[in-house]
């Protein structure tokens, strides 16, 4: 009898360790809230859908700063009048601060735009990878305005980490993509 006691003791002892359970890698899930929208007022040649969840800081020469603070994020735009054929060269320019990223960028996409309604024509780049934008932009009604946008986050770029974030506000640059008007 005493010899099932010990035995049974030495069973119940060995059996309380701990069981090994393999837990799944946890992943951030980003969410935001559903965008709402309201035109710009801008002292410039043009206005666009703007964010309600951004704040738009104008500054000289009618570029436009427009920030997300949650996401620690600003889409930078310039614009240049269209003068004395010098429509090339802006094109030139934008094309070029795109592919001086394909350094660190996995792949670079292009959706052209095309609106002869509201006469805005032009390209929206998309940006994979680690680069230090992950998109750009630029609009023109090809005889006065030309308008280019850019768009940077507060971090060193780790695209696994801030896609949630770059995919929202591709969204919101398409928009602003969609909705520029050009004032005479």
């Amino acid at each position: 009898m005493r010899v099932l006691f010990v035995l049974s003791f030495i069973i119940l002892l060995s059996s309380c360790g701990e069981e090994v359970v393999v837990k799944p890698a946890a992943k951030l899930r980003l969410e935001y809230d559903l965008t709402d929208y309201r035109k710009s007022k801008l002292d410039c040649p043009f206005n666009f859908d703007v964010n309600t969840a951004s704040s738009v800081v104008s500054k000289k020469n009618c570029g436009v700063n427009i920030k997300y603070p949650k996401m620690k994020a600003t889409l930078y735009l310039s614009y240049q009048p269209v003068q004395d054929g010098n429509l090339e060269s802006l094109l030139q320019d934008a094309q070029k601060l795109t592919y001086d990223h394909t350094v660190k960028a996995n792949e670079i996409f292009e959706q052209p735009r095309q609106d002869t309604l509201n006469d805005v024509y032009g390209m929206f780049y998309i940006i994979n990878g680690d680069a230090a934008t992950q998109a750009q932009f630029y609009v023109t009604d090809s005889l006065r305005h030309f308008v280019s946008g850019a768009l940077y986050f507060d971090t060193k770029p780790n695209f696994d980490s801030i896609y949630p974030a770059v995919a929202y506000l591709r969204d919101d640059i398409r928009r602003v993509m969609e909705t520029i008007t050009w004032e005479e």
